[in-house]
């Protein structure tokens, strides 16, 4: 064996099991470019919805925060109200890296198979290392979701929001955006910022969009707290239950976990750019794309208007899909067929243990491919210190374990 533990992923969950693993001495390896998602994906200076305080990275002694970062940097922070650029949190990570898991192997996975008594992954420059166990923390890049009526235009007519960080090049251009989540929200907002005609098309009934803070007087602060309690993952009872009982969650029947999962803290855009969308830019609510064509050199899109049931038609020049993502086993390209159909799945996540262990033994998932299992929290970047306290414990008794001599029974798990 290369390795115990293979990590592969290093973004929030992935560094900060990587840090937990360090400090209790466990062997491993890690895979992937610091924060890779953050740099390639997201734009610099989109401002994120989570609150300063929900944002950290977990280091086991919770002494490298966001608060202590912007401090050092001098950029503006708050734990609520103050909106973080996506460019600040992905410094901070970057910092969190070199501090807390100074070895990392940047190399891009581009193969995992099982072997007879582990893993065996398949790196982007030749090489092949084996391990008996590996942590999946690879984040959604995998999973951008692309409606079928869009497969038959040139790609280079179509974005995901996934696929754009800068956006000059549509100045001057018709647009259209569909979707009704922030990503579309904030992809509509730096086109209009950069001189695009831009639009937002969506089948819903109606767009929601975050209202800016406001300071309240104490007793009605207070009130409100009581009525609406703050959360990493926002405000209010059921936020704060995923947030607080994850293994509650566990317990709960898939059909329920699953409907949850999918259908908290859904589609608000943020209110930076959700003000600028909401007075500048056209909403078109109630279409429902039915097909998309060609016709010269304009993308000829028809729609259903579902409240009337009449068919409504423009020519753009690009189109932005906001349509989010759909997590499925299947699609993360690296993983050899026969080792994705061995893993159990409901609702095309896997099914994992209390202790993120899927049903191939010694092969755990972490984020937003737990989610089915633990909750709305694993879609956040704020659920990785629970997910690195669990998981990181489990792995460091198991490891103990194949370490004592044969004579002596190991601690039961």
């Amino acid at each position: 064996m290369n390795t115990d533990i293979a990590i592969i992923g290093a973004g929030p969950y992935g560094l900060s099991l990587a840090a937990h693993l360090r400090e209790k001495g466990v062997d491993f390896r890690i895979f992937g470019r610091p924060m890779a998602f953050w740099r390639d994906h997201v734009p610099d200076e989109l401002r994120l919805k989570a609150e300063g305080f929900a944002m950290n990275l977990f280091d086991p002694k919770q002494r490298f925060t966001l608060r202590q970062f912007c401090a050092e940097r001098g950029y503006p922070y708050a734990h609520i109200g103050v909106p973080i650029p996506a460019h600040v949190f992905r410094e901070y990570g970057e910092a969190f890296q070199k501090a807390h898991v100074p070895r990392i192997q940047t190399d891009r996975v581009t193969g995992l198979s099982r072997t007879a008594d582990g893993f065996a992954l398949e790196l982007e420059n030749g090489g092949r290392v084996t391990a008996r166990r590996v942590v999946m923390a690879i984040g959604i890049g995998d999973f951008a979701h692309v409606p079928p009526a869009m497969h038959s235009l040139p790609p280079e007519r179509v974005s995901h929001t996934f696929d754009e960080t800068t956006f000059t090049r549509f100045a001057g251009r018709r647009v259209a955006v569909i979707g009704a989540g922030s990503s579309a929200v904030d992809t509509a907002c730096f086109l209009h910022e950069v001189g695009a005609e831009t639009f937002i098309c969506t089948r819903r009934p109606r767009i929601w969009i975050n209202h800016p803070p406001r300071t309240l007087p104490p007793l009605k602060l207070l009130l409100t707290r009581i009525r609406k309690p703050l959360s990493g993952l926002g405000t209010g009872w059921r936020s704060r239950m995923a947030c607080d009982l994850p293994d509650v969650f566990h317990m709960l029947p898939s059909r329920l976990r699953l409907r949850i999962t999918r259908g908290h803290l859904g589609p608000a855009a943020g209110w930076v750019t959700g003000q600028v969308v909401r007075e500048k830019v056209p909403i078109r609510l109630n279409l429902d794309l039915q097909r998309a064509s060609m016709r010269q050199q304009a993308i000829h899109l028809e729609f259903l208007e579902t409240s009337t049931g009449k068919t409504r038609e423009m020519d753009v020049d690009h189109v932005f899909l906001g349509t989010g993502v759909q997590v499925d086993v299947t699609r993360i390209p690296f993983v050899d067929p026969a080792l994705a159909h061995a893993i159990q799945t409901e609702g095309s996540m896997p099914v994992l243990s209390r202790h993120f262990e899927s049903s191939v033994p010694g092969l755990y998932f972490i984020g937003p491919l737990a989610a089915g299992s633990f909750g709305p929290l694993l879609r956040f970047a704020y659920g990785a210190r629970f997910a690195a306290r669990r998981l990181s414990a489990r792995l460091r008794r198991q490891t103990a374990a194949v370490r004592q001599p044969r004579s002596q029974p190991a601690f039961a798990q």
